[in-house]
């Protein structure tokens, strides 16, 4: 099995590096963007095992690790 994370900056967090990108795409010729969100993809290999198990495995994961609850929300699938 595998988890795929998605962690991202809150709305209501401001995202400079989402900025920088977005004034650099349009320095390109990029038209029409409104905003740009810079996050974190993460992929975990999981051995197998009861699901719901897992998904609290991850969770925590999430909450202690992988992102940081104070600025970052994140959710996340296992298949």
């Amino acid at each position: 099995m595998k988890a795929k994370i998605t962690v991202m900056p809150k709305r209501t967090v401001l995202d400079p590096q989402g900025k920088t990108v977005l004034q650099a795409l349009e320095s390109l010729g990029f038209k029409g963007l409104q905003e740009v969100r810079i996050g974190k993809f993460i992929e975990v290999e999981l051995k197998g095992g009861n699901k719901a198990a897992l998904q609290k495995k991850i969770d925590e994961a999430c909450r202690k690790l992988l992102s940081n609850p104070v600025i970052e929300d994140y959710e996340f699938t296992i298949k």
